[in-house]
């Protein structure tokens, strides 16, 4: 068995994470690439930078050991439904000397299992988007949010840069003196804090620099607020305490009242030491103080260890959990 390895790989719109371990949780090989998402990227270049990953990860080892794998990416669901896609990723496995079948997960499942080995259970994603997935036997099962920029992602990084522009345009309208994240939110967008003698010049101003670039990139002005309510900026805090009830609110669309199965937290807003992810702990506690609340940890080896809990030869998933994941 110690002979014996698994592959998983955490795809993302940034970056590609592959990790192969043996089933006694050995890491053996690791690789990064560039982002592989096809929903963002298109299937040919994320299999380019899944094949990337792959080749490092197996750099020192006979590809004949990998017995299963794990791919975890976000609209896995439209991946397996693309024949294309579907073929593209088939040929940069093949490539990388691989012939064992492997599995394609969405990425929120991921994350749940880098955070607990438990069946059942919630996890709870806020990066640049925001999505909520209710888990049964490790399958994703109900789905809240991750609606996108445009109808939803409450709570998300596009969701607090929106909202920070919107109370600058606010208080230009109003000629409301600027404090500290409205005045981060103007410099990041014009380069200075400085408002023109006519106000609407600057509103048109910040208004031209947003739509000129992608909506999504509103997620960039995230840290100024998480910063902003850092430090005490009371519009900062206000905005926090917003999301954090939006995103407890998604939760509570798909999870029971009184449910005591784990509550798995990810993304970078959560994973972080951020007053959101204070904000969205103590509003979780306090729906269901009973559950336990865990972080979401490395994708690459929770996707391997999705692969390796279906194979015969490992008998106590749980422990092999709790090897990899010791703080979780």
């Amino acid at each position: 068995m110690s002979d014996t390895v698994v592959v998983g790989l955490d795809v993302g719109g940034t970056s590609t994470r592959a990790t192969a371990l043996t089933l006694t949780g050995r890491r053996v090989g690791s690789g990064r690439a560039g982002g592989g998402n096809p929903t963002s990227h298109g299937a040919e270049r994320a299999a380019v930078e899944l094949l990337t990953a792959l080749r490092a990860a197996l750099v020192d080892l006979d590809p004949a050991r990998v017995v299963a794998g794990t791919i975890g990416l976000a609209g896995a669901g439209r991946l397996l439904a693309d024949p294309a896609g579907r073929a593209a990723f088939d040929r940069a496995w093949r490539d990388a000397g691989l012939r064992c079948p492997y599995a394609v997960h969405g990425d929120a499942l991921v994350a749940y299992a880098s955070g607990t080995a438990a069946p059942d259970g919630t996890v709870l994603i806020a990066g640049t988007g925001a999505i909520t997935a209710q888990v049964s036997d490790l399958r994703l099962d109900r789905i809240a949010d991750g609606h996108g920029w445009l109808l939803g992602d409450a709570g998300s990084g596009f969701w607090l840069g929106r909202e920070a522009v919107r109370r600058l345009l606010a208080d230009l309208d109003s000629g409301h003196t600027l404090g500290p994240l409205t005045t981060a939110a103007l410099t990041e967008l014009l380069g200075s804090a400085e408002v023109a003698a006519r106000p609407r010049t600057t509103v048109d101003a910040a208004i031209q620099a947003v739509t000129q670039r992608a909506p999504v990139d509103l997620a960039r002005l995230a840290p100024l607020v998480v910063d902003a309510a850092t430090n005490g900026d009371p519009v900062a805090t206000t905005l926090i305490t917003e999301a954090a009830a939006h995103l407890a609110d998604s939760v509570g669309r798909i999870r029971p009242a009184g449910a005591v199965t784990p509550v798995v937290l990810g993304g970078g807003l959560l994973t972080a030491d951020t007053p959101l992810a204070t904000a969205v702990r103590v509003e979780i506690a306090r729906q269901w103080p009973d559950a336990p609340l865990r972080t979401a940890g490395d994708g690459a080896v929770a996707a391997a260890w999705l692969a390796a809990r279906e194979l015969p030869e490992v008998t106590d998933p749980g422990a092999l959990h709790a090897h990899l994941f010791p703080t979780t």
